[in-house]
């Protein structure tokens, strides 16, 4: 693995601290009046979900970990279980649905999502950025009020909520970006 400088550490990476596996979800570069610049980093735990605010400064060195990555298709869920197979070995996998978080109603059957491994371990879960989804439920259009920027709430087919443009009706497929859960598109 490689060590890198606490000044090189940056969004998303993976790092090996206090015996356990991190990624930095916060990177604020510090340089105060007075002493040496440091790097505040916030950091989530990967196997247990807990965070930790860590200072490091340029001199310190931190194991920076490479995750294997693998397309997995997602098959179904069971008591909280997702069921995920490896399209090449189809080999299959379980792996708990709050992995996901709030994203999770964006996973659909059949979807490939993107699985990051240490050594044998299934550690985190990526879905895609886009996915499109059935808009059951919003307002009507009024006419006339087409005033800047302005939004509608939507009820999608797997029960989220996001907010649309004006000319967007019912039943229509959308495509929402699952980074920022926003509407990003027409399908």
């Amino acid at each position: 693995m490689a060590k890198i400088n606490g000044n090189e550490i940056r969004p998303n990476a993976v790092l090996e601290h206090n015996g356990g596996l991190w990624v930095a979800v916060k990177v604020d570069h510090v340089k105060p009046g007075k002493g040496g610049a440091f790097a505040q980093v916030e950091m989530k735990n990967l196997r247990n979900g807990s965070k930790l605010n860590e200072r490091f400064r340029s001199a310190d060195k931190v194991e920076r970990v490479r995750l294997e990555q693998k397309d997995q298709q997602f098959l179904y869920e069971t008591d909280g279980m997702l069921t995920f197979m490896d399209t090449e070995t189809y080999e299959q996998i379980e792996l708990p649905a709050d992995l996901l978080g709030d994203r999770r109603p964006f996973l659909q059957d059949g979807m490939i999502a993107v699985i990051e491994y240490y050594e044998a371990e299934a550690l985190n879960v990526t879905l895609p950025q886009k996915v499109t989804c059935k808009v059951v439920e919003t307002e009507p259009v009024v006419k006339g009020q087409t005033a800047a920027n302005s939004f509608k709430p939507a009820i999608l087919d797997n029960g989220m909520k996001v907010m649309v443009p004006p000319f967007v009706g019912q039943d229509e497929d959308i495509i929402v970006n699952t980074e920022t859960m926003e509407y990003s598109e027409r399908a």
